[in-house]
């Protein structure tokens, strides 16, 4: 058994993170990317947490828990809860290196932040009302707002 545990701490101290986090509840990278690719399908899906957790018998605040990547998600939970989204299973590891290439799973803080604001009624009414522009005026949205933002970091920078 103790073996293991070793075996279990080095691999863990490989992956970019100590063991000792892991006893105090740190989430693992992959969980808390995977909880990302969660709650960005969910939200694709235009569903609440409560809806996508009576599609798969859970309550919301457990699907909060895997989209923050406090709890990890079983195999067969993220099975179902595929099928309720109706995605493959393999869509909630998009962006991960490859196991054993010796890349740590970072999530950059930013993807996060961008994640979470789609969460938010206001980034959803945002992307809904870009959506509605003919394709060629979100292009020139985007330049504009691409203009506004460098207006502000220069201003800052002042």
């Amino acid at each position: 058994m103790h073996d293991r545990v070793a075996k279990f701490a080095g691999n863990s101290r490989r992956n970019g993170f100590r063991a000792e986090e892991e006893s105090n509840q740190a989430s693992h990278p992959v969980d808390v990317h995977v909880g990302q690719q969660l709650r960005i399908r969910r939200v694709h899906s235009n569903l609440s947490q409560t809806e996508l957790g009576q599609k798969v018998g859970l309550s919301y605040q457990q699907v909060q828990k895997y989209e923050s990547g406090k709890n990890r998600i079983s195999a067969s939970m993220l099975y179902d809860i595929a099928g309720g989204l109706n995605v493959p299973v393999r869509c909630f590891f998009d962006g991960l290196p490859q196991p054993g290439s010796g890349e740590g799973a970072a999530i950059a803080p930013e993807a996060d932040e961008r994640i979470a604001y789609l969460a938010t009624a206001e980034g959803r009414r945002f992307v809904e009302e870009i959506l509605r522009l003919p394709p060629k005026l979100r292009t020139r949205t985007l330049a504009v707002i691409k203009a506004i933002a460098g207006d502000e970091d220069n201003g800052e920078s002042d």
